[in-house]
C-alpha cells in the first residue's frame, strides 16, 4: 500500500515507550506509532525526538499519536488524530508542515467528518474486544472493513482492535491495508518472537 509515494508496511505496532522502538525496532518493523499518555511536555519531546531518530536510523516510518505540535516541532512526518483530538489539532497548521495525518474512526459520523479532512489514512476500530482501553463501541467486526474501504477508495484502511497474527489475514481479505497491533505485543511472553511472527505473517 502507497501513501503519496510512501510505501505503508502492512504492519503496524504501537508502543506507548522509546524503549519498545529500541528493542523491536532492529528486528524489521518498518511503520510505527509512538502513543504516550498522560505525562510532561519536557518528556514527549524527548521521547518523540528519540523516537524520530530511532526511527530515521532504521528506514522506518514513525506516526506520533495526538501532540501535533510536538511533531510539528520536532521535524517529524506523520501524527495520529483520535476525534477528540480533531476538536483542537490545528489542521491547516499540520498540513502547512508537510505533516500526514492519520485519523481514528469508529462510526458513520466520525467516517465522514474524517473524509472532509482528506487523511492519508482511516483506522477502524476495534475490530475485536480490546483490553487497551475502555471504549463505548463494541466490536466492529470485519465485515465492517468492507464497508469501510468501499467508502474511501485509495485511502489506507488501518485494522486495529484486538487485532493478532491469526486474525490478520481475516482483516486483510476484508479490506484492511495495514493491521495495528498493541497488547497482542507487549502483553507477550515473548515480544521479539511475535514481531516476528507478523512481520513474517504480513509481508
Amino acid at each position: 500500500m502507497t501513501l503519496h509515494g510512501t510505501k505503508l508496511d502492512r504492519f503496524y505496532p504501537i508502543f506507548d515507550t522509546t524503549d519498545w522502538l529500541k528493542r523491536l525496532l532492529p528486528l524489521g518493523i518498518k511503520l510505527v506509532q509512538l502513543r504516550i499518555k498522560n505525562t510532561d511536555i519536557q518528556t514527549l519531546t524527548r521521547e518523540i525526538s528519540t523516537a524520530r531518530d530511532l526511527c530515521a536510523a532504521a528506514h522506518a516510518t514513525l506516526v506520533v499519536n495526538d501532540y501535533w505540535q510536538i511533531a510539528i516541532d520536532t521535524g517529524c512526518d506523520y501524527i495520529h488524530l483520535g476525534q477528540e483530538d480533531l476538536d483542537t489539532a490545528d489542521i491547516a497548521s499540520i498540513r502547512k508542515a508537510g505533516i500526514r495525518i492519520g485519523i481514528s474512526t469508529h462510526d458513520e459520523a466520525e467516517l465522514e467528518r474524517a473524509l472532509t479532512l482528506a487523511p492519508d489514512y482511516i483506522a477502524l476500530g476495534p475490530i475485536y474486544p480490546t483490553i487497551l482501553k475502555q471504549m463505548k463501541w463494541e466490536q466492529q467486526g470485519v465485515d465492517k472493513l468492507t464497508s469501510w474501504k468501499t467508502r474511501i477508495g485509495d485511502t489506507p484502511l488501518i485494522a486495529i482492535g484486538g487485532m493478532s497474527v491469526a486474525r490478520a489475514q481475516g482483516a486483510f481479505d476484508a479490506g484492511a491495508d495495514v493491521v495495528s497491533a498493541v497488547t497482542d505485543i507487549t502483553l507477550n511472553a515473548d515480544p521479539e518472537q511475535r514481531v516476528r511472527n507478523w512481520i513474517a505473517a504480513t509481508r
